[in-house]
This record gives structure tokens, sequence and C-alpha cells, in this order.
């Protein structure tokens, strides 16, 4: 597979709530994509996920699937939160 998993993360509220994450910490993984990797590149995502959102302000996943055998293309902790667009690619 030379698809990279890349999170889209929930966007930063505009005002600090006391309930929200403290400056600096990491936000939730709102959604988990799959995009090609860049021409020329291993490595580098493309500009554009499988289900065609930009890559741009996602961040790329440490997971790698190619070094996971027999496990699914994301990391199994956000399952409830694959895109379905994504996923319906990489299962065709």
């Amino acid at each position: 597979m030379t698809e990279i998993v890349v999170y889209e993360l929930d966007r930063p509220a505009g005002r600090r709530s006391s309930t929200g994450p403290a400056h600096g910490e990491a936000r939730p993984v709102r959604r988990v994509h799959a995009a090609p990797a860049a021409p020329g590149s291993r490595t580098e995502t493309g500009p554009r996920t499988l289900c065609g959102k930009d890559t741009f302000a996602m961040q790329t996943a440490g997971w790698k699937p190619s070094e996971q055998p027999g496990a699914p293309w994301y990391p199994v902790e956000y399952a409830s939160v694959v895109c379905p667009d994504c996923d319906a690619v990489i299962e065709a």
C-alpha cells in the first residue's frame, strides 16, 4: 500500500474554554483518512485524501499499514472515526 494515514483534527476553538484542551495540547482526531504518497516520495503525503479532502491541515500518522501485516489500514484505536469513503476506496 502506498497510501499514508492522515488525521483530520478538530478545529481549535476561537477562545479557550475551561473544558477544552489547553494551548499546546493535542487536538482530538475528528476523522482518519488515507492519502496517496506525493509523486516521487514514499513518505510525503499527496495534496488530497482518497475521498478528495485537502491534506494541508491534516497531521500525518506514525502508523504504517505496510508494517502491520493482517491489520487494517488505520490504527485500531481510531476505528470509530475512519472515513467511510477512504475505507471504501482502500477495500475496493
